[in-house]
């Protein structure tokens, strides 16, 4: 089932910590930026963490 057609959040970033089984994001919330964006592509998921410490 494609993750889009339920009440989840659709992640395809893969190697977020957060990202679970059929695309779905685990986080207890998430926080999406910046405050003035003014299309899409402007914005971010702020509540991304790599998997790997990537230094």
């Amino acid at each position: 089932m494609d993750c889009k057609n339920d009440k989840k959040i659709c992640c395809k970033v893969e190697n977020c910590v957060y990202h679970g089984e059929q695309d779905r994001c685990t986080a207890s919330h998430i926080d999406v930026g910046p405050q003035f964006a003014c299309c899409s592509q402007d914005t971010v998921c702020a509540t991304f963490k790599p998997e790997k410490d990537i230094r």
